[in-house]
């Protein structure tokens, strides 16, 4: 455990070096919520309160898709990463660590939305509601972040961008992140429940209200961390082949 808090330590750094960064990941989150949440539904303490839902989950995935897609294609081409796979304590901090670090830019990139949701809406939970919903957060970063280490240790850096950016926003607004829980297109109601984020939603829209989530979603968000898991698993031992081969 102390190796990879170093590990997550040297990651921390390396993002904070370049706030742009974090600020990229909490952006287009925080900019859905001033521009679509405020306006239509910032009087309505409940809608108000799923919207911010929505975007928190919305900044999960920005975080962890972005973060370790790109970033872990990025480290790929580094001299500095084939360095640190020959050293003594072997992958598994450096791979605790990213997550770690991860972890805490995922944190980071909520806070704007949920200081907007505070000071321009009028959604509210309560104190046990909140630390549920920070819980959830933990909970809904997993597939994001198999999804993520799936792209990044599949491809070459230029290509992980392209592919980050092509399944972000299909998976945000074919989960419903864009719409309320019940006012979504037919096509979209038809097809969420069975994408990761309509299950990462569900359980953030449970957390901070009196939601009850759709079975089907919350057992297809297990079988996609199940596969993602697999696929993510896959690409890290291929890529270590190919490195001492």
């Amino acid at each position: 455990m102390p190796l990879a808090l170093v590990h997550a330590r040297y990651q921390l750094l390396e993002i904070l070096r370049i706030p742009v960064a974090v600020v990229g990941s909490a952006f287009f989150p925080a900019a859905a919520m001033l521009f679509f949440v405020v306006p239509f539904a910032g009087d309505d303490s409940a809608g108000a309160t799923y919207a911010t839902a929505a975007m928190v989950t919305f900044a999960v995935m920005s975080a962890n898709i972005f973060q370790y897609g790109v970033g872990v294609a990025e480290d790929r081409d580094q001299p500095w990463n084939p360095y640190t796979r020959t050293l003594p304590a072997g992958s598994a901090p450096r791979l605790a660590g990213r997550i770690l670090a991860g972890l805490v830019l995922t944190y980071l990139s909520m806070v704007p939305v949920v200081v907007i949701a505070a000071v321009a809406t009028a959604a509210r939970v309560t104190a046990p509601q909140f630390l549920l919903g920070l819980g959830a957060v933990a909970v809904i970063s997993v597939p994001f972040t198999l999804l993520g280490l799936s792209i990044g240790y599949s491809l070459p850096s230029k290509a992980a961008i392209v592919v980050a950016q092509v399944v972000f926003f299909p998976l945000a607004f074919g989960g419903g992140l864009l719409s309320g829980p019940d006012d979504a297109p037919g096509f979209i109601k038809a097809i969420a429940p069975y994408l990761p984020t309509r299950g990462a939603v569900e359980l953030m829209w449970a957390a901070v209200t009196d939601w009850q989530p759709d079975p089907l979603a919350l057992v297809m968000l297990v079988v996609w961390v199940v596969a993602l898991a697999a696929v993510a698993g896959w690409a890290y031992r291929r890529d270590e082949g190919r490195r001492f081969s």
